[in-house]
């Protein structure tokens, strides 16, 4: 057929010997094109399917979570994160190159945040039936490609779409998580979620700093560039480093694997269902998430106003405060976290937001040690009750991890978001003060919700099986807790 079909070619070619040349370049350079594009594509999934020698998971040695896996896994989070904060410190420069109000421009952070909501519930529970390895280095080159089309247009609704769909594929640090729980030993798994979880936050306040100094000085694009670069960086280290790890279920494909997607989003609402821990980790990280967002808000309202009058450049370096509190997470997960119950370490990370939020709203308008302080204890007790957080849930299912993730998660973003809207709605109305005692509401709130559950309660509300805040020495590896196949109603 292949020999007909170019006689056919030669044949329709011979009249149009004295036609214009690009006519017949172009007929004749088509086929050869689509092979090329069809060479380039099989070249580019054998890489991504191939896994180096070393990354290649072995069931009689499986892999070593070492440190330096860890510290990519933090760097990852923290420069795949920050994706979406590049744009909050610089809505005024976007709506000046791209002549729109600053009320139309603010929809970016608003479409950002919404694309990660996009992911967290349709991608990530795709981890617990994915191979996660080729899945996480796809979608950090899927964010790469997306983000080149951010560094180069001209118009402002492509930049907002474009910002919605980059966003949603921003989710690996939601798929790595999990696998921490997997490669890490159970006592030492607290103190490498910490090191994760203290680039998530880091990547949070990075991004606002980087953005804010980079377009003092520089076009606000570069901000952008810098972060393709990063994003090209991380998916090559990733490639190299990341390890081969096992889907928990089995993978299907075609209509079965459809089915088996669905199965897995509506059994989310099961687990919760089931869990009471669960709904517990997942109510507290609401009210703590809040008072993290709200904080960050406002301040910018506060330091710009009397009596402080500070320009966006010495706001943005208070970034730098919050990154100190960070930096306490790791070591005080290894000297707290992994010895004792999780139970205990999350009502010390509530207490530590409580002592910030004092502080920090009867102080702030007098003096910016008021500020200081809050920022810094603010994010070390954040930090500290989410890492406890998820070393408990992490250790229920461990084969719906990803799941159990995107639960807690989702209840995170929507603190964020009540965080956001009812502190500036408050602060517009009663000021520093007034937005600091919702804070306070919800952190009194996360109190009362850790109390109604001892750290052995089974069911709902109670106080059965003590208040030790030891683990037992002789007690089984948590991951094992829960490790029997779902096969409750609604599961894969």
């Amino acid at each position: 057929m292949a020999l007909n079909h170019d006689r056919l070619d030669q044949h329709a070619e011979k009249p149009e010997l004295h036609s214009s040349a690009p006519t017949s370049i172009t007929e004749k350079s088509t086929p050869r094109e689509h092979r090329t594009y069809r060479r380039i594509w099989n070249t580019s999934l054998r890489l991504l399917s191939y896994t180096p020698p070393r990354c290649r998971y072995d069931p009689s040695q499986p892999p070593r979570f070492s440190l330096s896996l860890n510290l990519l896994f933090g760097f990852a989070s923290t420069f795949t994160v920050a994706n979406l904060y590049y744009a909050h410190p610089i809505l005024n420069k976007l709506a000046e190159d791209f002549h729109v109000t600053n009320e139309r421009s603010s929809i970016i952070p608003t479409v950002s945040q919404a694309g990660y909501a996009t992911g967290l519930f349709f991608l990530c529970p795709l981890g617990d039936l994915l191979p996660r390895r080729p899945f996480v280095i796809l979608l950090v080159i899927v964010t790469a490609l997306l983000w080149l089309g951010l560094c180069i247009t001209e118009s402002f609704e492509v930049f907002s779409a474009l910002s919605y769909i980059t966003c949603v594929t921003t989710v690996t640090p939601q798929l790595m998580l999990p696998l921490v729980g997997d490669l890490s030993p159970s006592n030492r798994r607290a103190t490498a979620l910490s090191i994760v979880v203290s680039g998530l936050l880091l990547g949070i306040l990075i991004a606002r700093l980087l953005s804010g100094v980079v377009t003092e000085y520089t076009s606000w694009r570069n901000i952008y560039w810098l972060a393709l670069g990063l994003q090209g960086l991380i998916a090559i280290l990733l490639w190299f480093f990341l390890p081969s790890y096992p889907s928990k279920n089995k993978f299907e494909s075609g209509w079965r694997f459809l089915r088996s997607y669905a199965k897995l989003l509506w059994s989310i609402l099961f687990i919760l269902f089931e869990d009471p821990l669960l709904v517990q980790t997942c109510l507290i990280g609401f009210c703590a998430s809040s008072t993290f967002t709200n904080y960050w808000t406002t301040l910018t309202f506060l330091l710009s106003g009397p009596p402080y009058h500070y320009n966006s450049l010495v706001i943005g370096l208070f970034a730098l405060v919050g990154m100190g509190g960070l930096c306490l997470g790791p070591p005080y997960s290894r000297l707290v976290i992994d010895r004792f119950r999780s139970h205990f370490s999350v009502m010390i990370g509530l207490l530590v937001i409580l002592a910030g939020l004092f502080i920090g709203t009867f102080l702030g308008n007098t003096t910016v040690a008021g500020p200081i302080l809050e920022a810094f204890l603010l994010d070390f007790g954040l930090q500290s009750s989410q890492i406890a957080n998820r070393a408990a849930i992490y250790a229920r299912r461990p084969e719906a991890r990803n799941r159990t993730n995107t639960a807690f998660m989702l209840s995170v973003f929507c603190g964020q978001i009540a965080g956001t809207s009812i502190g500036n709605a408050v602060y517009a109305r009663r000021g520093w003060r007034g937005a600091g005692a919702v804070s306070l509401g919800f952190i009194g709130l996360a109190i009362v919700i850790w109390l109604m559950r001892a750290p052995n309660e089974e069911r709902w509300v109670g106080w059965r099986g003590g208040w030790s805040i030891y683990k037992k020495k002789d007690a089984l590896d948590e991951s094992s807790v829960g490790s029997k196949e779902i096969e409750t109603k609604g599961d894969v």
